[in-house]
């Protein structure tokens, strides 16, 4: 095994946070800013790259933290070591509410697709690389970008989904169609493709996007109830104010629309 064994525990219900424990001499990796809390012999250090055995070098350093640059991320990773003699313990916190997933590459043959930024923490030793997807249509209208996360290796890692999760196994030729934003993760066994929603009212209308992610089994595929795009989108649209000015000043229903959502300072 070339990962760290790490063991863990996940607390929590709508805003979780995942407790790794060490054994003297173990290292897990996380997202910058992703550490909660740890144990006084915890030892953190900010690395290159992933970590990874995949990075032996200059260049093999220089290459990993190209490839996180790629997906949208730090070129560091922070790397966290129990340098005592006793089992110790460092917690990391998802950045927004939902569920926090463990996931055991052993059991997926040792490869998982998902969303750039859905990535929390992993054993040493696992790669967090790149993942292009097969078809050029995935890619340039995906609306996650051309280019997806991929974890390897034989260790634990943890990744993290906004709302609700729902985990899906699909029997051979078995496909269903999810929201691009909605889609967390899927095996790398599982394939997947971008789809034109069709019609001209669904698609000026519809409120749901023009594309859609097809995906065909066999596989395990993981949904989020609430992509942390949606969420954004909506707190930016209720925002009271955009450049200094309410929305809607200037209107005719302004004044009425600060009186009637409470807000009467003129």
């Amino acid at each position: 095994m070339n990962a760290h064994d790490i063991d863990y525990k996940i607390y929590g219900d709508d805003m979780q946070f995942v407790e790794i424990e060490l054994d003297p001499m173990e290292t897990v990796m996380a997202e910058p800013g992703a550490m909660m809390m740890m144990d006084d012999t915890i030892e953190m250090n900010t690395i290159f790259g992933d970590g990874s055995q995949q990075q032996d070098g200059l260049m093999g350093k220089l290459f990993s933290a190209g490839k996180r640059v790629l997906t949208g991320e730090s070129l560091f990773m922070t790397a966290f070591t129990n340098v005592g003699n006793a089992k110790k313990h460092v917690a990391f916190s998802a950045p927004f509410p939902g569920k926090i997933i463990p996931v055991d590459l052993t059991r997926f043959q040792g490869r998982l697709i998902c969303q750039k930024d859905a990535f929390l923490c992993a054993a040493k030793g696992v790669s967090i690389g790149i993942e292009f997807t097969k078809r050029l249509g995935a890619g340039f209208f995906g609306g996650e970008g051309f280019i997806l996360q991929k974890l390897e290796g034989d260790g634990m890692a943890f990744i993290h989904a906004g709302g609700t999760l729902y985990q899906r196994n699909l029997s051979a030729g078995e496909s269903f169609k999810v929201d691009t934003g909605s889609l967390v993760a899927f095996t790398a066994d599982v394939d997947y493709d971008v789809q034109f929603v069709g019609g001209i009212k669904n698609t000026l209308f519809g409120g749901e996007g023009v594309f859609y992610a097809r995906l065909q089994g066999p596989g395990t595929v993981w949904v989020q109830s609430l992509p942390f795009s949606r969420l954004a989108d909506r707190v930016v649209a209720s925002a009271p104010r955009i450049g200094g000015k309410r929305r809607g000043e200037g209107s005719i229903l302004g004044g009425l629309g600060d009186l009637l959502d409470g807000d009467n300072r003129f």
